[in-house]
């Protein structure tokens, strides 16, 4: 049960500042409240939740650790050492990070973007992006630079040493590049097959990767029309259906229970036309257990090319 607030210079957050500080639902806090136990948050004169320090630094180690694919009925029971404990032990932020571009090359190194990023200047870290794409090609920009340098920015961020905001302008400048890129590329494959829809569907809200997605199937001639993230099933089907898409491509993340992804697969291909392709892929590792009827599942980006090469392989008319 929650505590009256005691007269002291600390009165705790609202609900709303800890919705903004730990990016968690004010619902999702009541939810846990009720379930797991904690927070424990106290009540001021009005009896409104107020969220001691600790608690929300609590809570922020716990978002990370759901952010790295844990659960939050093993996590959010936990104490304070323990969840440090567990957060210790994820992958820590090597070679990934330290990862050079290829030999001879004058391109930044990850390593020297990380450091932008936690130095706060944007400006060197859109010159050094856009420099790599130029020079590295829009492909090998993705998949040798845009990757990694994506997983060590989460890894730094999980573990504390970037913030949330420092990871926002990270994606925002990175995503800047990549649609760059690929208005310079549409003009030449408008007409393209296949016509592909990308989005996410909802709780899913990390766009970066259909952009990825998105570029490298324009470079493959694909003519692509994304959505962005979190759409609505119904919405998927609608859409595909105006925009006659040949094919449909979701991104995952380990956000959601993979029953829950298998699920509403499944509904939505029995929404989508027999015709309409459904790829899939992230890092929801249920896609890939085991094969899924009906749907495509792709699990490295560097497969993008061969599984447009099998779609123009059936659809010869093409």
């Amino acid at each position: 049960m929650s505590r009256a607030v005691p007269a002291a210079a600390d009165a705790g957050l609202p609900i709303a500042a800890v919705e903004r500080e730990t990016g968690l639902a004010k619902d999702t806090l009541r939810v846990w409240e009720r379930r797991y136990g904690f927070p424990q948050p106290l009540r001021d004169g009005a009896g409104n939740r107020r969220y001691p320090a600790a608690q929300v630094e609590r809570l922020k180690v716990i978002r990370r650790l759901l952010d790295a694919g844990q659960r939050p009925g093993k996590v959010v029971g936990l104490d304070s050492a323990a969840l440090q404990a567990l957060l210790s032990g994820q992958a820590p932020l090597t070679p990934a990070a330290a990862a050079r571009l290829p030999a001879g090359s004058e391109l930044p190194s990850l390593q020297a973007m990380l450091d932008a990023i936690a130095a706060h200047d944007p400006q060197t870290l859109r010159r050094a992006l856009t420099h790599a794409r130029l020079g590295m090609g829009l492909a090998s920009f993705i998949n040798e630079l845009v990757v990694p340098l994506s997983k060590a920015v989460g890894e730094a961020w999980m573990r504390g040493r970037l913030e949330i905001f420092e990871e926002h302008l990270y994606t925002e400048l990175v995503s800047g590049v990549l649609r760059d890129a690929i208005a310079g590329l549409a003009p030449a494959v408008e007409s393209g097959r296949p016509r592909i829809l990308l989005t996410t569907l909802p709780q899913e809200q990390h766009g970066l990767g259909l952009l990825m997605v998105a570029a490298l199937l324009t470079l493959e001639g694909c003519s692509c029309i994304s959505l962005g993230t979190q759409t609505p099933l119904g919405d998927i089907a609608l859409a595909a259906a105006v925009h006659d898409a040949d094919v449909v491509a979701l991104s995952f993340t380990s956000v959601q229970s993979g029953t829950a992804v298998l699920e509403s697969l499944r509904v939505l291909r029995i929404r989508l036309p027999g015709q309409t392709g459904l790829w899939v892929g992230g890092s929801c590792s249920a896609l890939y257990h085991k094969p899924l009827a009906g749907i495509t599942a792709v699990r490295s980006l560097s497969d993008l090319p061969g599984v447009v090469a099998q779609w123009h392989c059936e659809h010869p008319q093409h």
